[in-house]
This record gives C-alpha cells, sequence and structure tokens, in this order.
C-alpha cells in the first residue's frame, strides 16, 4: 500500500528549529519528540543537517575570531603601555654656593639631568680661595680647572649653557649656566648688598621669578644660609652627596648576633669539619643574604655552647664559619694583652690575622682601640718579625684653639699631638712584670725604636713596605685624604684605621661625610679587610660613665 504523503508543515517544524534557534532547551526537544511520535517519522533533508552544521560553526568560528581578535587588542594595549615612556619630573635648576665647589671639585657632574647655575660671586670666590697648600685651596683650582675645559670644549656662546657630559661623565645629562647678565632682585633692606652670601641668595630669588614655575634650589654647605635662604621663601638644601650614611646608627658594624633557633634550623643541613686547629662549619639559608666576607657571627643562649666564629666564604645561600682563636686566655696574650669582652676579641683575631690588610676600628672613648693595635703590631714586628716597624700618624685637628707653630723635626713636632701612644706605651711597658727595671728600661728603647711617627703633610708619594701602619683619629680625614692614606700600602704591608665617628673637630665634616665612615662602608664585605665597633669602654668606671651620661 502506497505510504500516504509527508507532513511537510510538522517536518519542516523540525528542520528549522535548530536553525532558528541554536540555544534549544530541554523542554522544548521533549515538546517536539512528543508531537512527532503521533505522526510518521520522516528524516529531514540532508541540505538542512548541513546548514545547521554550517551556521553552528560559522557562530562558534566568530566567537572564537572574536576572542582572538580583543587578546590582540589587550595585548597590543599592553605593549604600548609599556613602550610609552614614562613622564619624568620637569629638572630643577640647582644655584650652587662657593662652599660646595671647594668641599667636592666633582660636584659639578653629581646632579644628574638637573641645570646648574653658578652665579658670578661665587667664580670670584673661587679666585680668591685658590692660593695656599690646603684641601681648599687645592679644591678651589681643581674646579677652576673643570671649569676652564667645560668652556674650552664648547666654542658657542655660553649663555645657552655648557652640556656637562662633553668631558665625558656620561651619566649627567643637565647644562652649567653662568651668570652672564645682571639680575635684579629686592631682598630685605636688613641683609646687606655687598655680602656674597646674600647676592648668591638675590640670584636665586630673580631665577625663581624668571623661570617659575621652575625649581630654582640654593645648594649650599652653610647652615645660617640655608636657613635665611627659607626665611626668604626660598628652596635650599644640603649638599648630600658626599655622605656615605644618612645616619652613623647604619653604619657597618662588623658583627651579627644568631637567632636563638639558629642551630635548631641549621640541625639538618649544618657541616662541620677540623683544620689547622680550628673548626669550620657550613651554614645555608636567608640568614646568608645578610653576611658579608670576613663579618663576625656569635652564638650566646642560655644552657647552650657558644659560638664566636668569622665569615670566610659566601657561595650563593651558603656560608662558611671559622672559629676564632681566644684571645681572653693569657697563653693567647699579644704583648701581655688579653682581651676583656667579645668586641676586643674580634678586634685582635682581625689584627693579627696576616690575611687581612685592612682594619677598621671603631669605638667610643675607653675602648681599646689604640691599646690592641699597638699591642697586636708590636708582637708581629718584634716576635714574629711580619713586619719591619711599626709607623703611627694622625690628623693634626685640635679639640681647642691653635696652639702655633711647634719648633723641631718632623717628629718632634707630631710629639704633642701623640700622648695617647704614649700612654698606651707606659702601659705596655709595664706587662712584663719578671723584667726589672733595668729590663723595662731597654724594652722601652727597644719598642721606641720600631715605631716611627710621621705626619700626614709629608705622605703623597711615599709606599710603605712590609710597614704596620695605625692611622689614628681617623675619623677627622676627609675621604680624599683617607685615600691617600691607604693607598701608600705596599706589599706586606697591613693599615689599621681607628676612631670615634661621634667625636669629629674637623669644620664641615658629619658622621656620614667622615673619610672613617668612608672606609668602612667601600671595605665592607672585601676578602682582605674587616671591621669591628668596640661597644663597651675598659677605661675606667669614671670614663665608661660619661661616655654614657655627657
Amino acid at each position: 500500500m502506497p505510504l500516504p504523503p509527508p507532513p511537510t508543515k510538522r517536518a519542516s517544524l523540525i528542520g528549522t528549529s535548530k536553525t532558528a534557534n541554536s540555544k534549544t532547551n530541554d523542554t522544548d526537544l521533549a515538546s517536539n519528540t512528543s508531537s512527532v511520535k503521533d505522526h510518521p517519522v520522516v528524516k529531514p533533508p540532508s541540505s538542512g543537517a548541513k546548514q545547521i552544521k554550517s551556521k553552528a560553526s560559522a557562530k562558534v568560528v566568530g566567537k572564537e575570531t572574536t576572542l582572538v581578535t580583543s587578546m590582540k587588542l589587550s595585548a597590543q594595549r599592553s605593549a604600548d603601555l609599556k613602550s610609552k615612556p614614562k613622564t619624568k619630573s620637569p629638572s630643577k635648576l640647582f644655584v650652587l654656593d662657593t662652599n660646595v665647589l671647594m668641599h667636592d671639585p666633582m660636584c659639578l657632574f653629581r646632579f644628574e639631568e638637573h641645570d646648574i647655575f653658578l652665579p658670578m660671586i661665587v667664580l670670584e670666590e673661587l679666585d680668591s680661595h685658590k692660593k695656599g697648600m690646603t684641601e681648599v685651596a687645592r679644591n678651589a683650582r681643581q674646579t677652576s680647572r673643570t671649569l676652564d675645559s667645560l668652556v674650552s670644549i664648547h666654542k658657542q656662546n655660553i649663555s645657552n649653557g655648557l652640556m656637562l657630559n662633553a668631558t665625558g661623565h656620561i651619566e649627567v645629562s643637565g647644562k652649567l649656566f653662568f651668570q652672564t647678565t645682571p639680575l635684579t632682585f629686592t631682598l630685605p633692606s636688613t641683609l646687606p648688598q655687598g655680602k656674597a652670601d646674600n647676592q648668591i641668595l638675590g640670584v636665586v630669588q630673580a631665577l625663581g621669578d624668571m623661570y617659575s614655575p621652575r625649581q630654582v634650589v640654593l645648594v649650599s654647605k652653610d647652615i645660617n644660609m640655608r636657613v635665611k635662604a627659607r626665611a626668604l621663601g626660598l628652596l635650599a638644601e644640603d649638599y648630600q652627596n658626599d655622605k656615605t650614611l644618612e645616619d652613623g646608627d647604619l653604619l657597618y658594624s662588623g658583627a651579627l648576633a644568631l637567632s636563638s633557633d639558629f642551630w635548631s634550623k641549621q640541625a639538618k643541613s649544618v657541616e662541620s669539619w677540623q683544620g689547622g686547629g680550628q673548626t669550620f662549619y657550613r651554614v645555608t639559608g636567608q640568614v646568608v643574604g645578610s653576611m658579608h666576607i670576613n663579618q663576625f657571627v656569635y652564638f650566646e643562649a642560655p644552657g647552650e655552647p657558644s659560638l664566636y666564629a668569622r665569615v670566610t666564604e659566601i657561595r650563593g645561600n651558603s656560608a662558611v664559619f671559622k672559629t676564632l682563636k681566644d684571645y681572653s686566655h693569657l697563653k693567647n696574650a699579644a704583648w701581655g694583652v688579653t682581651s676583656r669582652n667579645r668586641e676586643q676579641n674580634f678586634a685582635l683575631n682581625m689584627l693579627m690575622d696576616p690575611e687581612i690588610d685592612f682594619v677598621t676600628l671603631t669605638g667610643t672613648a675607653g675602648t681599646g682601640k689604640t691599646l690592641l693595635a699597638l699591642a697586636s703590631g708590636l708582637i708581629q714586628v718584634l716576635d714574629d718579625r711580619r713586619y719591619t716597624e711599626i709607623i703611627m700618624t694622625r690628623a693634626t685637628v685640635s679639640v681647642g684653639e691653635d696652639i702655633g707653630f711647634l719648633p723641631g723635626t718632623e717628629e718632634e713636632k707630631m710629639g704633642p699631638w701623640m700622648g695617647a701612644l704614649d700612654d698606651n706605651l707606659e702601659v705596655l711597658g709595664k706587662t712584663d712584670t719578671h723584667a726589672g727595671e733595668w729590663g723595662r728600661a731597654a724594652t722601652n728603647e727597644l719598642i721606641r725604636s720600631k715605631i716611627k711617627i710621621k705626619s700626614l703633610n709629608f705622605m703623597r708619594g711615599r709606599t710603605f713596605l712590609n710597614k704596620f701602619v695605625i692611622i689614628d683619629e681617623a675619623q677627622n680625614l676627609t675621604p680624599k685624604q683617607m685615600k691617600t692614606l691607604i693607598t701608600r700600602a705596599g706589599p706586606g704591608t697591613k693599615i689599621v684605621c681607628m676612631g670615634n665617628i661621634a667625636q669629629i673637630d674637623t669644620p664641615y665634616l658629619t658622621e656620614g661625610s667622615s673619610g672613617l665612615t668612608f672606609a668602612v662602608d667601600r671595605f665592607k664585605g672585601w676578602p682582605h679587610g674587616g671591621h669591628i665597633t668596640l661597644a663597651r669602654g675598659e677605661r675606667s668606671r669614671l670614663a665608661d660613665f660619661a661616655s654614657d651620661a655627657l
């Protein structure tokens, strides 16, 4: 029997339901299925199936294309943001005072992208201070030579400014401007117009009015001048580039206290071995990141054995500790002197180590800096014959009024400055209790024959071979003077710098700009240099109380 004609209306509904809405839910599909059961099942046309697939795939491809396009746009946007240069703050115009140029002749190249302005009165003051053999005169002459080289390179009109990187200092990009025309300014009548400082203040005021809103800043080492500038509403700053540290309390102490749980953390990874009568430990962990070569570490906890060691090697996150020699015991005494506290023992270990060429000792009055250095020097000169003699020098900066010229030879002129040497030699001469009066007198003569007193003024050009050099009161030295002294060391020479950065007598030097602070910071971590800060005074109970209370 022939089949009845297919229900085209119902079939067309089935065929077009998915094309009309590709997101058909389960309820619609169930209702369509139940309605189809009442009629014969007829397959939809194959062309309709192809049409459904093509439209569905077109939608999927469309979504993927949109997603890829959006990802490309976001990547392009992030690349544009990265490639877009960051907006820099506008450069400043710094007006330099004369004392800045005489303090650091290279200050012209310390202001990076900012411009520098030199008033005409500054050049006049430089010219008036260039004569003489003092440090200030040398710096004034060096500044004049630097200015001359900058002017000679630029043949064009200097009123347009001189590029500071023309002499090879590629780290700077600013310009140097000279005052080429008179500037009009109005200062209070209470400020004398003929004084150089007031003229510089007037220049700063005039430049601020001319280049507003650009910042015009006065840079001066003179505190009173900075105060006057701020009173007039002008911007003023101190010259900060010469300061190694902003705060003296941040100075590297040379010692590190290990935490109470240090050994419990290192129990599984620590290695130890013996060598040369000493014990070595290899430790790992985050604590290694805060250590330096030749830094002293100590572990002290109640009920547990103490550890006193020095860091001899650092590789990645591992470090090697080397235990110290105990100089508190009389059998290890240096010229009869034993250590009385932990830091003194650290200091003697450095002073007696031939592998350490440069030692810095800091601490308050009475901590034993000079005595330890002399004792270790004498035993290495007279007993070990490691060095030929001791050379001692110091900065001749008086605490009070200058007493004038001193007669005699170089050593006789330095005699009044070496009172600390005589005091310590008197203590060292009494350490041998078994020798009689004649023996002590002979020992004192031998000691003095091996100690030479030299002046800082005659150090340039010299080379010390196999000498034990002691630089006392090093806190009164500038970084340039410190460099001059340290570079005198020849083969086999050891240099010991001592001082108290809280007792600086040199004008224009602070705890942050002292040559001793400069040396401690620069030699930190050098394999042949070491530093320790002596904490406790051992001179007398009176001196200890005065150091804390006054």
